[in-house]
C-alpha cells in the first residue's frame, strides 16, 4: 500500500485544490429590455424569455383592463 514519506504542506495543498475555485456567474444581457439576467432563463425582473412576456402575464391584463373600465 502506498504511504506518503512526508507530510503535504499546507501551501502545496492549497495550490493543488486551486482549480476547484468558484468562478463569476454567467450573465445576459437582454436585447430589447437591457436587463440582465442568466443565460437560457427567464428574465425574473421583467418576465420575459427570448423576447416574449412569459411571468406577470396575469398583471399586465387585469391592469389593460382596469384602464379600459375607467375610460
Amino acid at each position: 500500500m502506498a504511504v506518503p514519506k512526508r507530510r503535504t504542506c499546507h501551501s502545496r495543498k492549497k495550490m493543488r485544490q486551486s482549480h476547484d475555485a468558484l468562478v463569476p456567474m454567467a450573465l445576459s444581457i437582454d436585447r430589447k429590455t437591457k436587463s440582465v439576467h442568466r443565460p437560457h432563463h427567464v428574465d425574473l425582473r421583467t418576465g420575459f424569455y427570448r423576447g416574449k412576456q412569459i411571468l406577470f402575464k396575469d398583471a399586465d391584463e387585469q391592469t389593460g383592463a382596469d384602464d379600459s373600465a375607467k375610460s
